[in-house]
C-alpha cells in the first residue's frame, strides 16, 4: 500500500527524527549553542552536567544516543496509544500537538527532576517556556505524522 508502513518503521523514524529535530530547536532556543554541547547536557542526566560538560565526542555520541532513545520510547507511547485510540491517527494533528504538550511537562517536571541534574527551572510562564512547548509540540507533530500512515 502506497504511504502505509509498519509500526516500528512510524515508531524508529518518528522517534529518531523527533528527538534529532529536538536537539536542533534545544540549541536555537539557547542561542544556537553547539549541538555537541546539547548533547553533552542530555548526558548530564545520566552522568550529572559537571561531568557531562567535561567530557568530548563520547559523552556527546552518549547524549545523542540517549536523546534518540528516548524518541524511540516516546514514539512507542504514543503508537501503542494510537492502537487503542484510532482517532490519535485520525486526527494525527491537534493530537500530536497536544502529545508534545503533555511530553513537555513529564520531562521536565518527571524525568529531569529525577535524573542527574535533579531540577527543573519554576513553572513561570516566559519566553523559554513558550519555546520549549513549542519545540516539544512540533516532537509530538512529528511522532503523531508518522503514527497516522501505518
Amino acid at each position: 500500500m502506497r504511504g502505509r508502513h509498519s509500526a516500528v518503521v512510524a515508531i524508529l523514524l518518528g522517534g529518531t527524527i523527533a528527538g534529532i529535530v529536538d536537539i536542533g530547536a534545544a540549541s536555537a532556543i539557547n542561542g544556537f549553542i553547539n549541538p555537541l554541547t546539547i548533547c553533552k547536557i542530555i548526558a548530564g542526566g545520566l552522568l550529572g552536567l559537571k561531568t557531562a560538560l567535561a567530557g568530548g565526542l563520547e559523552i556527546a555520541a552518549l547524549g545523542f544516543a540517549l536523546q534518540v532513545g528516548m524518541g524511540v520510547l516516546i514514539a512507542l507511547i504514543y503508537n501503542l496509544g494510537a492502537m487503542l485510540l484510532p482517532l490519535l491517527r485520525r486526527h494525527w494533528l491537534p493530537a500530536g500537538l497536544t502529545f508534545g504538550v503533555g511530553v513537555y511537562f513529564v520531562m521536565e517536571y518527571v524525568v529531569v527532576p529525577n535524573s542527574m541534574i535533579g531540577h527543573s527551572p519554576p513553572l513561570a510562564l516566559n519566553l523559554s517556556l513558550l519555546l520549549n512547548l513549542l519545540a516539544m509540540m512540533l516532537f509530538g507533530t512529528i511522532i503523531a505524522w508518522f503514527s497516522r500512515a501505518r
